[in-house]
């Protein structure tokens, strides 16, 4: 008996080196909210970590001109001078107080819009950029329709003031600051917390609304924010922190006081940062589906739950990577480089052998399970049936 125990357990052993390491994808408990929508993302790679109503339409307010400047550096020269008109300055709400005819840098316009809120500066750069502010939220629309991939998201202008018909979600603006913020520029601004002002008529420091930014609400990783807030739209707040390698974009919207939505977003990016972290696949990889290799082109990374990395990798016909938790929900996904026949024999060949060496490890490990669980089947019936007999004998 101890001999076939001994290869039993010989064979159970050689099975764990086909087998990859699972852990129980449990998720941790995600702290409650005040506000009425929220979300938070990785900043790098767009994975879903925590929402609540995200796809709920709201009024935005200020958080628009997180997507006004992105748009407007990505298609405008930040050293053209732009000429501000009396209708610029004809505006309600925050302003960097513009003056008709003054002349300032898209830059510093950008700059005025982002840090300080100017409404006015929000004017003066969609009649540069588009001629007039309804030509510009048409061109706008279509910039993040086409451009940065959002559905729900139609602006009527840009700087957020009231508009029944202005409207988004809060993983749209996830998705805009995630795309705005792989830019340097805007993100540079993005983060500024004071830098002087000379204008015409106003000579001042703006210094960013953000309190979490500035420091008025403790908080040591974040490094970049906007807010927001029209009666309509109650409190909006868009925040870019970081830990480690870890990036994260926290939105809150309709938030019922400052307060309360500056204590969301700390709450967010806590679990944020303590639950979850970023792994990623090895660039220069290649896979193979029907005869046709795939590449990694670059090293490809995905959030998670910390220390839980029971994940599925399956690869479309179309070479989309998709990247799945155990219960089935897609964490993220990616395109991969087409390699063709011509150039790209040998990498093809190197694809099959790993894919062939994969399956066999697939049935080894299948057969030698069986055979394991068969020997235990038997042992435990035999000991079974020793002791019936034994109790009979004793009867």
């Amino acid at each position: 008996m101890a001999k076939y125990l001994f290869i039993a357990t010989l064979l159970l052993t050689m099975n764990t080196l086909f087998i990859p390491t699972v852990f129980a994808e449990t998720n941790p408990k995600a702290p409650q909210l005040a506000s009425q929508s929220a979300i938070m993302i990785d900043a790098d790679n767009g994975s879903v970590l925590y929402e609540k109503n995200s796809t709920t339409s709201m009024y935005p307010a200020s958080l628009t001109k997180i997507a006004t400047a992105i748009y407007a550096i990505e298609n405008g020269d930040l050293d053209d001078t732009v000429t501000v008109s009396e209708n610029a300055v004809d505006t309600v709400g925050t302003t960097v107080f513009l003056e008709s005819g003054e002349k300032v840098t898209l830059k510093k316009l950008i700059q005025g819009l982002l840090i300080n809120s100017g409404n006015d500066a929000g004017n003066a750069i969609a009649e540069y950029l588009s001629g007039s502010v309804e030509q510009f939220a048409k061109d706008i629309n279509e910039y993040l329709k086409h451009e940065i991939g959002v559905e729900q998201t139609h602006f009527e202008n840009p700087h957020g003031l009231f508009n029944p018909d202005h409207t988004t979600t809060a993983k749209d603006l996830a998705h805009i600051t995630s795309y705005a913020v792989q830019n340097e520029e805007f993100r540079n601004i993005f983060g500024t917390v004071e830098m002087k002002w000379h204008g015409k008529s106003w000579d001042t420091t703006l210094i960013s609304h953000h309190k979490m930014l500035k420091g008025e609400f403790p908080f040591d990783n974040v490094i970049g924010g906007k807010t927001g807030y029209v009666d309509q739209s109650g409190h909006t707040l868009a925040t870019l922190a970081n830990r480690g390698n870890l990036n994260l974009i926290v939105i809150t919207m309709n938030g019922q006081t400052q307060n309360k939505a500056y204590q969301d977003t700390a709450n967010l990016l806590n679990y944020g940062f303590d639950h979850f972290e970023t792994s990623s696949l090895q660039g220069g990889e290649v896979v193979e589906i029907q005869n046709q290799a795939y590449k990694i082109p670059e090293d490809l990374k995905y959030t998670h739950v910390k220390d839980q990395i029971s994940i599925t990798k399956q690869l479309t016909k179309q070479g989309k990577l998709e990247i799945y938790k155990q219960n089935g929900e897609r964490i993220n996904s990616y395109h991969l480089m087409k390699i063709h026949h011509d150039d790209g024999s040998s990498q093809m060949e190197a694809a099959k052998n790993s894919n062939s060496q994969l399956n066999l490890g697939f049935y080894l490990s299948s057969i030698l399970t069986g055979i394991v669980m068969i020997g235990i089947i038997g042992f435990v019936f035999r000991k079974i049936r020793i002791r019936r007999k034994s109790y009979k004998s004793f009867m």
